[in-house]
This record gives structure tokens, C-alpha cells and sequence, in this order.
């Protein structure tokens, strides 16, 4: 069974036993559904993966980035769509802007939950790769960061 039909058969069982919530890991793959709690009708969705990749300094938690001396890159750590600021709002972060590792730089939106990227690396924005409302990949580089004391 692949994530997809998984995720659906337990959106099914969670509606026929009337659940508010279900958290299931397997083989290294967590996922959690919760239903909204102003659309009882629909779920949201959780879901990490435990990868055997190991971490170096300046990455996101879920995989390394690539860097170099004086650069590194800020990757997408799951599935979906990017978006550069809240509905509304100004960009995060634009080229040129000075980021830290708490700075939030952008949103990534998978299964209707909006999650915040934050940068992990200390340095300048020298290069924003994805546009606005446009699908990413696990992993696809989002932002080149000019390492700090590197200018």
C-alpha cells in the first residue's frame, strides 16, 4: 500500500469509528491525522520520515544541505507548495536581507497545513530559487545563503 492510499484508508477509519485524531509509525514513517476543529469534516496531516542520512552543521532537520565555505542552501523539507509570506503580508525574507538560524523564511503548505521554513544557517540571502504559489520537492534547494563573515 503507498502513502497515499495509507493516508485515505486512515482518513476511512478514523470518519467510521467517529475519531478526532490518529497517530500511526511505520518503518521509519510517522503520520498523524487530527480533524480540523472548525471543519469537523476534514483531517489534517502530519507526516516525517526518519532518514539514515546524517546530519551536518547548516541543514535542515530532515536532511543535509548542500554548502560550501561561503555558501549554503536552505531546502525544502517535505512535499508541497511555497509560498514567500502569510496571505497578505510582505515576503519573509528577500535578496539582500541579513537571516539568522530562527529566521522564518518562507511557508511550504502540504495537505493544507501551512508550515514555516526557518533558515538554520547564519548569512545574507544572495538567491531565492522558487517562485511564489510554485510546487517544491522534497529536498529542492530554496534559497542560497551567503554564509556570514564570508562578505
Amino acid at each position: 500500500m503507498d502513502l497515499i492510499e495509507k493516508v485515505d484508508s486512515l482518513i476511512s477509519l478514523m470518519n467510521e469509528n467517529n475519531l478526532a485524531e490518529i497517530e500511526i509509525e511505520e518503518d521509519g514513517t510517522k503520520i498523524r491525522l487530527k480533524k480540523s476543529e472548525t471543519n469537523p469534516a476534514s483531517a489534517s496531516v502530519h507526516m516525517s520520515t526518519a532518514l539514515q542520512v546524517p546530519l551536518q552543521e547548516g541543514t535542515t532537520k530532515y536532511f543535509p544541505a548542500k554548502k560550501s565555505d561561503s555558501f549554503s542552501e536552505i531546502v525544502a523539507p517535505m512535499v508541497g507548495t511555497y509560498y514567500s509570506s502569510a496571505p497578505g503580508a510582505e515576503p519573509y525574507v528577500g535578496v539582500g536581507d541579513v537571516v539568522d538560524e530562527e529566521t522564518v523564511v518562507c511557508i511550504l503548505e502540504a495537505m493544507k497545513i501551512m508550515n514555516e521554513v526557518k533558515a538554520e544557517a547564519k548569512g545574507k540571502v544572495v538567491e531565492i530559487l522558487v517562485e511564489n504559489g510554485g510546487a517544491v520537492e522534497y529536498g529542492q534547494a530554496l534559497f542560497t545563503i551567503e554564509l556570514e563573515g564570508d562578505s
